[in-house]
This record gives C-alpha cells, sequence and structure tokens, in this order.
C-alpha cells in the first residue's frame, strides 16, 4: 500500500490582491488554520498611518519587512521582530510607513481606554548569533514559546546548501527574505512565502543561497 504525505504549499503574495481595512492601511490574507485560530497577514501602511487602541487576544508575531513601526513599547525595524503576547493593549503607528508580515493566533478588539496587561516585545535579529546547525546552514533563534511549542527563527543558507529528507510533527511557515530554495513542490522566490502542513516529507535545496524567515509548530525528524 503506497501512503501519501501532504505537499508544501507555495504562496506567491503577488497573486493575493490587496484589501483597504481603513484609512492608510491595507492588507492581504495570506493563508489561515481556522480550528487552531491561527492566521497570517501581509499589512502595508502609509506614512503617518496609525492602528488606534487595541487588545490583543491570543497573540502576534510581527517581522518588518521594510520601513518601521512603533508603539508604547518602542520601535520595530526593518529585519527584526515584534511580539505581542495575550493581553497586550497599544496602539500603533509609523512614520515613514512600513510593509509587515503578521502570524496572529486569535485576534484583536477594540478598546476606549488602556487597561494593565504585558508590554510588546522586541527582538533586534543583529543583537543575536548566528549559529551552525548543520553545514551551510545557520540559524538565528529569534523567539520561542516552550509551553505550546512553537519558535520563530532566521535561517540563512549558504549555495548549495541542502536540508535532507525530514518530515514535519507540526506545521511550519516560511518567508523568504531574501534568494530562493525548492523542494518537491518547487521553488519560493524573495517576497514569497511556504507553508508545511504536519505531515509533510520533504527535501529542501538551494542553488545560490537563501535567507528565511520560518515560524514552527512542533519539530521535525529525519524521514
Amino acid at each position: 500500500m503506497t501512503t501519501t504525505t501532504p505537499l508544501s504549499e507555495i504562496i506567491s503574495l503577488p497573486d493575493l490582491a490587496w484589501q483597504e481595512r481603513q484609512p492608510g492601511v491595507r492588507a492581504k490574507s495570506i493563508w489561515e488554520h481556522p480550528e487552531t485560530k491561527r492566521r497570517a497577514m501581509l499589512t502595508r501602511l502609509e506614512p503617518g498611518a496609525q492602528l488606534p487602541l487595541h487588545r490583543h487576544v491570543g497573540d502576534e508575531l510581527l517581522f518588518v519587512i521594510e520601513g518601521a513601526v512603533s508603539d508604547e513599547s518602542g520601535t520595530v525595524t526593518a529585519g527584526n521582530l515584534g511580539y505581542r503576547p495575550d493581553g497586550c493593549v497599544h496602539t500603533v503607528s509609523t512614520k515613514n510607513g512600513a510593509t509587515l508580515l503578521a502570524i496572529v493566533t486569535g485576534g484583536v478588539e477594540p478598546v476606549t481606554e488602556r487597561r494593565p496587561g504585558p508590554h510588546s516585545q522586541i527582538v533586534t535579529a543583529s543583537d543575536l548569533a548566528w549559529v551552525e546547525t548543520r553545514p551551510g546552514v545557520r540559524q538565528k533563534r529569534l523567539w520561542e514559546d516552550t509551553v505550546n511549542p512553537r519558535r520563530a527563527l532566521l535561517a540563512r543558507f549558504e549555495p548549495g546548501a541542502i536540508l535532507a529528507r525530514h518530515r514535519h510533527v507540526g506545521d511550519e511557515l516560511i518567508f523568504m527574505v531574501e534568494g530562493a530554495n525548492a523542494d518537491e513542490s518547487g521553488a519560493v522566490t524573495t517576497g514569497n512565502m511556504n507553508y508545511r502542513p504536519d505531515g509533510c516529507v520533504h527535501t529542501v535545496t538551494t542553488t545560490n543561497g537563501a535567507t528565511v524567515l520560518a515560524i514552527v509548530w512542533g519539530r521535525t525528524e529525519p524521514a
């Protein structure tokens, strides 16, 4: 009997339409998993745009692709990560504009007054060291939740590097920061994404090198 495993899904962000959410703010819905209330969104804020006071019901990981956004805890600049924990209440603004990738668990709700709650956090990637995890592949661990195993990391692949055939126990979203890599579903190029569902078995290769943001739920194992 032949057992099939799910393939990864290549997500071409230019193929998705922008939707206006409020004046100066547009978004693209990239991916959604309703059973776990998880979703990924690309948001573009025009210079001077502001998200009004809101509360996070569930948490959010935010990667700034270009520009910068600020809240009461500070400013997240391009190439860095912000984390908004469950219960965080804040206002988000941008002076010169920004493009953001958000991985959201749960949702947000408007509030009219500030309430006590956890502050957002800023992870500056340049402060973290690259760690070699296998020949030709280095990683920076940006953020980790050990209670509900999930993590965010940057991975840098040297030209010709290979991730040997492996199985995803839990799922994963990647965003191609620069370069390109490929698996059995095809190539993922700069500015696009790839979803690896639970049970996906694949081999990842790169010809000219790649830098990838990965959001991982669970783990991987050799296959």
